[in-house]
């Protein structure tokens, strides 16, 4: 919650955790050299970051093996630019994508 200036208006919010929750909770934000208030801020964020991504999850289009077929076409295409040493393909390497097996996936069989 936003104040007229700028800052964040704080408020109060009696919690009850159980004592062993609560106990390990003090245990870790003394660990981590932070409040027990800080703690509970960053976990309850934490929680909400992970709830939204499974909802944005959710909501996105589905994967087709015609969209896979358009992506890994683009990331096949050359750049032009050679690997660095340490990112070659290593010898004797075969592709999975040259596989009938991966090819029926793609078709959904």
């Amino acid at each position: 919650m936003r104040t007229n200036r700028g800052t964040i208006a704080m408020t109060r919010f009696p919690l009850r955790l159980m004592p062993s929750v609560r106990n390990g909770a003090e245990a870790f934000s003394r660990r981590e050299g932070i409040s027990l208030n800080q703690f509970i801020n960053v976990a309850v964020a934490e929680k909400l970051a992970h709830l939204q991504h499974e909802a944005w999850l959710a909501a996105r289009e589905k994967p087709s093996a015609s969209r896979i077929a358009r992506a890994l076409a683009i990331l096949d295409q050359p750049t032009g630019i050679p690997p660095e040493p340490w990112d070659e393909l290593p010898e004797g390497y075969e592709s999975i994508r040259n596989t009938e097996e991966y090819k029926r996936a793609l078709r959904g069989e």
